[in-house]
């Protein structure tokens, strides 16, 4: 919960505090993910402060990979191609 207020709060002065709190823990998973936040601050850090999110992006990449793997050796490309590009094909 704690480390959930720091991601809300927008600041990331609090990240280095729960990282030791955490990795001092004896739960091993919350450890763990301390010490990977550790290895990789600086992009904690701006991941927290800043407004910036490749959330689109992904979420296409996402789309693109779920059509893919659902008609892998199921057809040709071009039934591919009618999938990913539905609004060039609505002619």
């Amino acid at each position: 919960m704690r480390f959930n207020g720091i991601l809300r709060g927008k600041r990331s002065a609090p990240v280095d505090a729960w990282i030791d709190d955490a990795i001092d823990s004896d739960l091993i998973p919350i450890m763990r993910l301390a010490r990977v936040l550790r290895r990789d601050i600086d992009a904690v850090n701006n991941a927290i402060e800043l407004p910036w999110s490749n959330g689109q992006a992904e979420g296409q990449i996402n789309r693109l990979k779920t059509l893919k793997r659902a008609m892998y050796g199921r057809a040709g490309l071009e039934l591919l191609k009618a999938r990913m590009l539905p609004h060039l094909h609505t002619k």
